[in-house]
Parts: structure tokens; C-alpha cells; sequence
């Protein structure tokens, strides 16, 4: 019978699709060490991983009967793909099922930073409120403002069609334009990334993390900001530098920003956690039920395949 290693708690009803074959699971909380890695891949034939997993080259490596390495996430930047390519053995992702819960989520953030809602919570919880106020605890409406997003994939698109009814308007950057048809049903223009700088009251990030993005929101960006601008993240943490972030912030050139990924996740910057002007949240864009369980569906159906001889649903080569 067939060996699977989960290297991580996931969802029960992803095990369900799994129990025609031996599996076995790392269930302790945080995440698994390189070297505990090493020795539970020697003898088994699949492995589930975690997006918060790293699988290195010297993992791969010890993985000798390995035939599938199934990523429980959209994205795959914590699996040394070259050494696993180089080794026959195929990886997978679970695309697609993330969107509208990730698009949520952004969609939240934005929300909480410009009405302070965090940081309402906390004054609520811990001082004396005296009531209610002109002045008291201003925050800035989106309605009418220009909603920058970085990447209209499918995400960014999700992100759009709930901005459009918050009545905001909306403009995009990315690698190229899209078709009419898309821009026609989000009244989405697209712009050149200093011009969606230089007038966006929000910016929301939804583009992939590959090395030529690395720090792309970086001193130079911030500058080029409005001083209300607040800066969402919820795509992956390295797109944006932090201590140029946390600069800008200080020196009012930006608004503020919501941030549910990190630079040097899992750590979060230290002085993040202590601006008020900052929204964060523990990389939760897709921590839905439904879409938990949807992405471990996709990743067993995935091990599956491979095991039975057959071709993986989402193969990333």
C-alpha cells in the first residue's frame, strides 16, 4: 500500500479522500523542522505539504520513492521545484478555489484601515469611551475613491466586483492589458504602475511573488504615494518592503496599510505590531472552511492521480 506523508494538520475531510492508503501526518502545531522533514520522506511515495512548509533541496533529496509532492496551496515558492524536477518527482498546487475568500479578505482589510476599526476595537476595550463626537475617531470612506490593484488575475477581478459596489473607482496595472470585455465589467482602467502610484487612494496587491517583484513597494514607491494612500497586502509578504513601509508611514507619506502577509513570515516585523496606522492579520486570505476543505480536495485528488498512474489535476511543469 502506497505511503503519504502530510506534513501538517489539514482539514479531516482531506484525509477522508486519503484513507485507501497509509498515511501519516506531522500534528504538531507550527510547522515541521528541516531535519524532522528529512527522516519522515525516506520511505513514502507522496507528500502533502503545507504552503508554510518548506521543502528544500536537502528534503527533496532524502525523498528516494517519492513520485508526487502536492502543495496545499495556490502557491508553490516553499518547494525547491528545481531539485524536484531534477529528481522526476511532480508537484501540484490547489489554484483557483482561493479567490473569492482571499478577495474577501482584502476587501476587509481595506474596510478595518480606513475606518479604524482595529484600532477602534482596542480604544473600546481598553479606555473609557465618552460617547460620541464630531471629531472623535475620524477615519475616510471608500466610496468614491480610486482603488489601485496590482494584478487583475482572478483575484484581483473578485476584488474589483466588490469595489465596483462600494462605489469605488478602479484602475490596474500588471504585465499587460486586459481584454475589453474584462475592463468593461469592472470599469477598470489600465494605467502604467506610476500613474496607479500617484492616484490611487487604496492600492491592492494581487500579483504572484517571482524575483523580479522582490521590494517592488519599495522607498521609491512609497514617495510616489498620495499621503492618504493605504497600502493592502494580502499576496505575499517580500512584494513589499517593510522598513520602507514603516518609514513612510512615520513620515506621512502614506496613509497607512493592512497587511496579512509578511516579508519575513512567519516573523512579523516588530514595529508593525506597535503602529496603530497598521491592519494585520495572520495570513488568513483563504482560511475558510469551504475553501480549506475545497484546496484539500484538489491536493489529495492530486496524490491520487499520480498514485494510480495517472495525470495530476494541476500540475506547476
Amino acid at each position: 500500500m502506497a505511503k503519504i506523508f502530510i506534513a501538517g494538520r489539514v482539514p479531516e475531510s482531506t484525509k477522508k479522500f486519503l484513507q485507501d492508503f497509509n498515511i501519516f501526518e506531522y500534528s504538531e502545531d507550527g510547522v515541521i523542522t528541516e531535519e524532522e522533514l528529512m527522516e519522515s520522506v525516506r520511505d513514502v511515495d507522496a507528500i502533502l505539504c503545507p504552503l508554510s512548509t518548506p521543502l528544500s533541496k536537502k528534503v527533496i533529496e532524502q525523498a528516494k520513492n517519492v513520485k508526487i509532492i502536492a502543495n496545499f496551496g495556490a502557491g508553490f515558492d516553499n518547494i525547491d521545484v528545481e531539485a524536484a524536477k531534477k529528481h522526476g518527482i511532480i508537484v501540484t498546487n490547489t489554484p483557483g478555489v482561493s479567490t473569492e475568500a482571499t478577495a474577501e479578505l482584502s476587501i476587509g482589510l481595506m474596510i478595518a484601515a480606513a475606518r479604524r476599526i482595529v484600532e477602534g476595537d482596542q480604544f473600546s476595550r481598553t479606555k473609557e469611551f465618552k460617547g460620541w463626537a464630531p471629531l472623535f475617531f475620524l477615519g475616510t470612506e471608500l466610496y468614491g475613491k480610486t482603488l489601485g490593484i496590482v494584478g487583475l488575475g482572478n483575484i484581483g477581478q473578485a476584488v474589483a466586483r466588490r469595489a465596483k459596489a462600494f462605489g469605488m473607482n478602479i484602475i490596474y496595472t500588471g504585465p499587460s492589458q486586459k481584454p475589453i470585455n474584462i475592463e468593461q465589467k469592472y470599469d477598470a482602467t489600465y494605467v502604467r504602475m506610476d500613474e496607479l502610484l500617484q492616484t490611487s487612494d487604496v492600492i491592492s496587491l494581487h500579483l504572484p511573488y517571482k524575483r523580479e517583484v522582490h521590494h517592488l513597494f519599495s522607498q521609491e514607491a512609497f514617495q510616489q504615494m498620495k499621503p492618504n494612500a493605504i497600502l493592502v497586502n494580502a499576496a505575499r509578504g517580500p512584494i513589499v518592503d517593510e522598513k520602507a513601509l514603516i518609514n513612510a508611514i512615520k513620515k506621512k507619506e502614506i496613509r497607512g496599510a493592512a497587511l496579512d502577509v509578511y516579508e519575513f513570515e512567519p516573523l512579523i516585523t516588530e514595529e508593525l505590531k506597535l503602529m496603530k496606522e497598521v491592519v494585520i492579520t495572520p495570513h488568513i486570505g483563504n482560511a475558510t472552511i469551504e475553501t480549506r476543505d475545497a484546496m484539500g480536495e484538489i491536493a489529495a485528488k492530486n496524490i491520487i492521480s499520480v498514485l494510480n498512474g495517472e495525470q495530476p489535476l494541476n500540475p506547476i511543469y
